[in-house]
This record gives C-alpha cells, sequence and structure tokens, in this order.
C-alpha cells in the first residue's frame, strides 16, 4: 500500500500500525521510518507525539488541519475506550461540550494536551481488569474515516454517578442523562453488578427512581439496586457534601441534587 492510500485510510494511526502496513509490501523497517519522516516533513502526517500520527488531509494546511478527538483517544493505548462524559459527547447526549476527553485504559499512560483539548488516562478499575469483557457495554463505532471506541450510554449512566468529576460535575451529569430518551436497564444492572460497589448502585437507583417514569423504570430494577445498596448511611457526593439522607438508598444526598435547583436558574 503506498503512504498516501495509507494515510487516506488511516486518519489518525499508530508508527506500529504504519509500520506493518508498509513492510507488509516487502519494505524493510528503516525505510517505513524514513518514509514517516519525510511525510512529517512534508507535512502530510502531523506527529501528535511520539509514535502517533494524523493523517492531514489533501490541500490543508498541517498547521491548522483537524484531528479528530475520538479517533486520537481511542488510538492513545491499544486499549483506549472513550469513557465518561467524553462517551456521552460522543453519543450526543451532553449538555454542554467540553474539550476534555477521559478514557478507560488497562495500561499505564499520561495526559496529553493537543490543540486545545485534553486527554486524560483514567486506570480501568481492578475488579473490572480481571473480566475477559473489562465490564462490557464498549462497541466500536465507525466515525470520521475511522474506528472509535466508546462505552455504550448505559456504561456512561454508571461510569458518571460512579466518578461525577470525570462527568463534569452533578448538574452537568444530571442534565446530560436526562438527554437519553432510554437505557437498557438490564445492561445497566448488570453493569452495576460487575462494579461490585454499593454506593454506586445506591446512586444508580436514585437516578432512575428520580426518572422513573421518563424511564419507564420497573420496580423490579429498583428492587435489584436497593439490595445492592449500603447498609449503613453513606454519602452521596465523594467531597461528603451535607445533605438529607434518603433511607430507602442509605445515601445522604445534597440539596442541590434533590431539588435540582439548576433548574431554578434562567
Amino acid at each position: 500500500m503506498r503512504p498516501m492510500d495509507f494515510f487516506d485510510r488511516h486518519p489518525v494511526f499508530s508508527h506500529g500500525q504504519f509500520v506493518s502496513a508498509h513492510t507488509a509490501t516487502g519494505r524493510s523497517v528503516n525505510t517505513s521510518n524514513t518514509l514517516l519522516r519525510k511525510h512529517v516533513e512534508a507535512g502530510r502526517i502531523l506527529r501528535v507525539r511520539r509514535g502517533l500520527y494524523a493523517a492531514v488531509p489533501r490541500g490543508v494546511d498541517p498547521g491548522t488541519a483537524p484531528v479528530d478527538p475520538y479517533l486520537l483517544a481511542t488510538a492513545l493505548t491499544c486499549d483506549a475506550v472513550v469513557a465518561y462524559h467524553a462517551a456521552l459527547q460522543f453519543h450526543g447526549k451532553a449538555y454542554s461540550v467540553s474539550r476534555r476527553f477521559h478514557y478507560l485504559t488497562c495500561a499505564q499512560a499520561r495526559p496529553l494536551s493537543f490543540r486545545g483539548s485534553d486527554f486524560v488516562p483514567v486506570r480501568m478499575p481492578a475488579v473490572l481488569r480481571r473480566l475477559p469483557d473489562l465490564g462490557g457495554g464498549i462497541r466500536e463505532h465507525p466515525h470520521a474515516g475511522g474506528t472509535v471506541r466508546v462505552t455504550t450510554l448505559e456504561r456512561a449512566l454508571v461510569d458518571v454517578l460512579d466518578a461525577p468529576g470525570k462527568g463534569a460535575g452533578w448538574e452537568e451529569v444530571w442534565r446530560s442523562l436526562e438527554l437519553v430518551e432510554f437505557f437498557d436497564l438490564d445492561a445497566v444492572l448488570e453493569y452495576v453488578g460487575k462494579l461490585d460497589s454499593a454506593v454506586v448502585a445506591a446512586r444508580v437507583g436514585f437516578f432512575l427512581e428520580q426518572n422513573r417514569e421518563a424511564l419507564m423504570v420497573e420496580d423490579t430494577h429498583l428492587d435489584s439496586l436497593r439490595r445492592l445498596a449500603p447498609g449503613e448511611p453513606r454519602y452521596f457526593d465523594p467531597a461528603r457534601r451535607p445533605g438529607k439522607l434518603v433511607s430507602r438508598w442509605n445515601l445522604v444526598v445534597p440539596e442541590q441534587i434533590l431539588s435540582r435547583s439548576w433548574e431554578e436558574v434562567l
């Protein structure tokens, strides 16, 4: 495959991907490396960081060439999965647009800032790293000429309730999740069970109960989550903000969330 043909088919790619494709035609690794360097110098590809490149569309200035953030996040490690608020945004369900993209990975990785966007690795929870499917709820979607690995809306729901800071805070979490018209609640419950966290189960139960009618939540769903809830009161908010005890979930819920006070702001 000619280099330009490879670039057309791979908007974001690793050094290893290019070398593998190029040496398959009988070329040497040294030749592949030389070609990569020449194409960077010619402005046909961008070096995002060591070992990672983005193709520059024909006729576009490399200094302003767009690089799709979801493709980039997916390529940052071999197992990267776009997650949390970034997953909601990919699915078109984020209340506010963010240029901060969290991705899940089992690898040790460093944050990356590129052209005004921040890419933040999150280590896959240990309880999920032991599972062959990493907890499930991970899909691949064709996007912008490449493929994005991203969590489903069901997994994103649980993840942002587990880590609201990665969902841009409670107001953004609530407003974003309420943009979703339908969740596969059986898939939500299955993933909650894999996380094995009583607090997360209670937070998910509380959210579904607040949106019971809109999301067609049944008693069986809430009962399943209630059985997983804490046996003694726990704080809803990771920062341990005070609030009112909601006894059926054993959660101390901040008034802002109970009253959805952000809805009062015009």
